[in-house]
């Protein structure tokens, strides 16, 4: 199922099928929407802004919580705090089997094994590898960002870098960051020093994966890497 709301395009696969999950979306993107027309430095920061405001929307609070642990602005968490709030929802109404997918940052829960596919556009591995997520009654997190791929803004030049964790919103902030400081004088200085980055926000997170040309690295601990082949179904 497909759910394509302004800049928010899902990808859902759902054991639920009566969920009510577009009109959710319209109420929180409204809150957002309301909430940032008052509040431009939310929409335009590239930093974390420290707002001591408890009345807000869930989805500008989980934005503001996410970034400030991120070190990046509110805005880099908004596609993963998105999926990460359609998955909770969908939780509640008693889902053991949820994928979200927003514009490649992902939101699970999975009652059953998953591939999830790892596109970096990668000359070397190509795009026909993916995370196998085992069996999991609790959310998962597994976000990407590129310095070469998508419309998001990055500082940095990956190929592709991958945070998983806990949860998507924290995982979209922290790809975002780590991506960032993929720089350097070739690809293997560019990945040390992404990595040298994860290290330091090693408590939020599972594992990174950074791709950046002909190196890859990681740090933490990740799904297993698995090839997958044209029959197989990714997300």
């Amino acid at each position: 199922m497909e759910i394509n709301i302004g800049e928010t395009h899902i990808r859902l696969e759902s054991d639920l099928s009566n969920h009510g999950l577009m009109d959710y979306i319209y109420t929180i993107r409204s809150d957002l929407k309301s909430y940032i027309r008052h509040n431009q430095d939310f929409l335009l920061s590239f930093n974390p802004i420290v707002c001591d405001d408890e009345d807000l929307p869930l989805i500008v609070q989980r934005m503001y919580e996410s970034s400030l642990l991120a070190d990046v602005g509110p805005m880099a968490c908004v596609a993963g705090t998105i999926s990460e709030l359609c998955l909770d929802y969908l939780i509640r109404q008693g889902s053991v089997f949820s994928i979200v997918e927003n514009g490649g940052d992902i939101a699970l829960v999975n009652n059953h094994r998953v591939l999830c596919g790892i596109y970096s556009g990668n000359e070397v591995l190509g795009n026909n590898i993916a995370f196998e997520i085992k069996k999991r009654n609790s959310p998962l997190g597994i976000c990407s960002s590129s310095g070469k791929i998508g419309h998001s803004i990055s500082f940095g030049g990956s190929d592709c870098v991958t945070v998983v964790s806990d949860s998507c919103s924290l995982s979209d902030g922290l790809a975002t960051r780590i991506a960032n400081d993929v720089s350097g004088d070739d690809s293997e200085s560019k990945v040390f020093n992404a990595l040298e980055t994860a290290d330091e926000y090693s408590d939020l997170f599972s594992g990174v994966l950074v791709i950046c040309d002909d190196n890859v690295g990681s740090v933490g601990k990740l799904p297993r890497i698995v090839e997958t082949s044209q029959f197989d179904v990714c997300y």
